[in-house]
């Protein structure tokens, strides 16, 4: 439970399309205790202060990606951060970078969800099976060539990280690219050459600038500026294997 005799100043970028012209900060004073994630101290506000506050949360347990914000700059799961280790100052709360306001924290994210379909971020079997023919089996060793990927949440931090998504929304986005590289890694899998065609276009993976601010952002450790490096790689041998080797050959 908050401390009473202990308050912290949160100000957060309201802007609430109906009534306000323009974005503006609101200061509130927030009671808390050493265990009090940024998110409890936004239902504070909510429930106790201002019920129009408007925000995007679900698990509470850095699960469901639905409550990425900058805090202080930075892009967070607010479930996960700490109001403690803002003690010594303002906590400053804003909706994630490079995304245009619903209202208050709440972004637009219909063009994210768009471009996520376009990766296809799900199984394309390699060969079919009938259902008698029992499940697709692998390998540890197989499985662990996509793991790491597979924790990618898609809490968007890493959007909000990147440079080049901010000057370019059409880049198909660090996020992306790891969600891509996992199921391309997968033994199970053969829809290799679809998922490839997002990434050899304009705005494929030759937009990432290699600032890698997108890999130390991330709350599960994925290294999405891995996957986009290696796909740079994969993006030239796609290149030139097509003047010596027909598409289906290409691995």
């Amino acid at each position: 439970m908050a401390d009473s005799d202990k308050a912290i100043e949160i100000e957060v970028l309201r802007y609430r399309p109906e009534q306000d012209g323009k974005p503006f900060v609101q200061t509130f004073k927030v009671p808390y205790a050493d265990d009090m994630s940024v998110l409890q101290g936004l239902l504070y506000i909510k429930d106790d202060l201002d019920g129009t506050l408007s925000f995007r949360w679900s698990c509470r347990m850095a699960i469901c990606g639905s409550c990425g914000m900058m805090i202080n700059g930075v892009p967070k799961l607010a479930c996960r951060t700490f109001l403690r280790n803002y003690r010594s100052g303002k906590v400053r709360i804003g909706p994630l970078a490079h995304f245009p306001i619903v209202r208050d924290l709440v972004v637009v994210v219909e063009d994210y969800l768009k471009r996520l379909e376009g990766i296809k971020p799900y199984l394309i079997p390699k060969e079919p099976r009938r259902l008698e023919q029992g499940e697709y089996l692998q390998t540890p060793q197989q499985r662990d060539r996509y793991m790491q990927f597979s924790a990618c949440i898609n809490c968007m931090l890493c959007y909000a990280a990147c440079p080049q998504y901010g000057l370019n929304s059409k880049f198909i986005g660090s996020g992306h690219m790891a969600l891509l590289h996992r199921y391309n890694a997968d033994s199970r899998d053969g829809g290799r050459e679809e998922r490839m065609e997002p990434v050899n276009e304009e705005d494929g993976v030759w937009g990432c600038t290699a600032i890698s601010y997108c890999s130390v952002v991330c709350p599960k450790q994925v290294d999405p500026a891995h996957a986009i490096n290696m796909y740079k790689i994969k993006s030239t041998m796609d290149y030139f294997l097509r003047f010596i080797a027909p598409r289906g050959a290409r691995k």
